[in-house]
């Protein structure tokens, strides 16, 4: 690679092809019009009532969220339609231009035309009505050996995966942008459902409000439980505080001071001074999946101590940094010999209360018919989809809890936006991509690269790393031949996605967002 450079450092400006010259140095002008011509696409071709899905073959006859979907449906789950209408809204304040805030402005009425009675979301929206989401969850949902959170239709909203909170964001984001009373009661709303569903012990279940049949594969409902698992509690957290410094509502504090305290409340007792994904009403762990087993979490417990000293940044209350030292006391003492680990993952993932050991988690068949996961203390043959280590940095956790020791609460806490109150919003929200579980992001070109590879009709051609079998009807009962333990799918009833090495080339949102975001920030440092 150096020697290729130094060429084309050397070469005369005649030996380029005009792609490799636009991939130097484009214009201010062309990163717009390119920006243009592919938000366009999006929105005009693309687009179903202003939302969007995660990944789309170019003929569309096959489309995809997490999982394949309805070409009827469009995806809340980030990066899904929220997040594109942040992207949409920050493409709007890097050029002016009136069609970006109307871009956004479509998105966020595909989120209210979606929005549930209580005000939340589900993971997606299907405007093909009851019989038509009723159906995708008999069948591709329910085959989905993996992902266990769509095998069952609970009917209620869900703040798993920031799906909820990154669509009020970009609500209140959009509302404050111009205050268009079209936009203010689907905001009311959703904001009247992070206070209604806010347990009384102060944190948040994982889906509001709870069912009667939420049980699945025999095992208790845990989707009314208290939910650090996918940063629920962390995330609600942010929403409020942004609700507080955009509009201002005097239940916020309360409400973020009562959620904070649930960090202290849910702490297990030293030596095992840590925390589990969901926690009972009683405080004490509890299990979810029938892969996440009733156990503490080392990467919840660093996550949770992350959160703690930035609660102390927050507020200066010195009682968010008093759980830290027992947290990482017991996260060293959980740490995997040196045979166990793999790479820098130094620690088990699950760790059984009460003995301190690591939990492993394993499956057997080759379907959601015939399979099943169960938990035991071999580390051999672990599941795939779900990695049993996880890398904890744990001395610089313990830097960063001594540094903000050594500062009083006043100092730490006076540029806090929670103690400020009402202030300007940032008009740039989306600096990276964060792709969660859409592994079908590409990403990492340049500018000019950007500009010389948008295609004719609009979109930057994708190839898909992931994609999934179509559902062909419920597995069988007879175990496939092959080995299925740590696969990311089971055998070819199974509906969950998998990697592939030589996928299709297609339209992936993920992709458009951050192109964008390298073009944004393109533009912005040219002008």
């Amino acid at each position: 690679m150096i020697a290729r450079r130094q060429l084309l450092a050397a070469s005369a400006a005649l030996m380029l092809t005009p792609a490799l010259a636009h991939a130097q140095a484009p214009s201010s002008a062309e990163i717009a019009a390119t920006m243009k011509r592919a938000t366009r696409f999006m929105v005009e071709k693309l687009a179903y009532r202003g939302g969007y899905l995660w990944s789309y073959l170019p003929d569309r006859s096959r489309v995809w969220g997490e999982l394949e979907a309805y070409k009827t449906m469009v995806w809340v789950q980030p990066p899904g339609t929220a997040t594109m209408g942040h992207l949409y809204l920050d493409a709007y304040h890097a050029t002016g231009d009136e069609y970006y805030y109307q871009a956004a402005a479509k998105a966020a009425q595909a989120l209210i035309d979606g929005q549930l009675p209580t005000g939340g979301w589900g993971y997606f929206i299907d405007f093909g009505g009851p019989a038509s989401t009723k159906r995708w969850y008999e069948t591709i949902g329910k085959n989905a050996w993996r992902m266990e959170e769509f095998q069952h239709h609970w009917g209620n909203a869900t703040f798993d995966d920031q799906g909820t909170g990154e669509a009020i964001r970009f609500l209140i984001r959009l509302y404050v942008e111009k205050r268009e009373a079209r936009f203010k009661r689907g905001l009311d709303k959703a904001i009247h459902f992070i206070f209604a569903s806010q347990l009384d012990n102060g944190g948040w279940p994982q889906r509001w409000p709870r069912v009667r049949d939420g049980g699945l594969h025999g095992k208790p409902d845990y989707t009314g439980l208290i939910t650090f698992n996918d940063g629920v509690i962390h995330d609600n957290i942010d929403v409020l505080l942004t609700y507080h410094q955009a509009i201002g509502d005097p239940r916020v504090l309360p409400a973020i001071e009562r959620a904070m305290d649930v960090y202290l409340k849910t702490q297990q007792a030293a030596p095992q001074a840590g925390w589990g994904l969901q926690h009972r009403a009683d405080f004490s762990p509890a299990g979810a999946r029938t892969y996440e087993p009733e156990a503490l979490v080392t990467h919840t417990t660093a996550s949770n101590v992350e959160d703690l000293m930035e609660f102390y940044r927050l507020t200066g209350n010195a009682k968010y940094l008093a759980p830290i030292p027992a947290a990482l006391d017991w996260l060293d003492s959980v740490r995997l010999p040196e045979a166990l680990r793999v790479g820098n993952r130094h620690f088990p993932t699950f760790v059984e209360i009460g003995t301190n050991k690591p939990l492993w988690v394993h499956r057997r068949g080759s379907n959601v018919v015939n399979g099943e996961y169960y938990v035991d203390h071999d580390p051999a043959h672990t599941i795939g989809h779900y990695n049993p280590r996880r890398s904890v940095d744990v001395p610089k956790l313990r830097r960063e809890y001594e540094k903000l020791r050594a500062i009083p609460g006043g100092p730490v806490s006076k540029d806090s936006p929670l103690l400020k109150g009402r202030q300007p919003l940032s008009p740039y929200w989306v600096a990276a991509v964060e792709p969660g579980s859409d592994m079908n992001v590409t990403g990492g070109k340049s500018a000019g690269e950007l500009v010389a590879s948008l295609n004719a009709e609009g979109w930057w051609p994708t190839q898909l790393k992931a994609i999934s079998h179509p559902y062909r009807g419920p597995g069988s009962k007879e175990v496939a031949p092959g080995d299925f333990r740590s696969s990311n799918v089971g055998d070819s009833s199974d509906t969950s996605p998998f990697d592939v090495k030589d996928g299709p080339i297609g339209i992936s949102t993920g992709t458009y967002i951050d192109h964008m975001v390298t073009l944004i920030g393109a533009l912005r440092a040219g002008s």
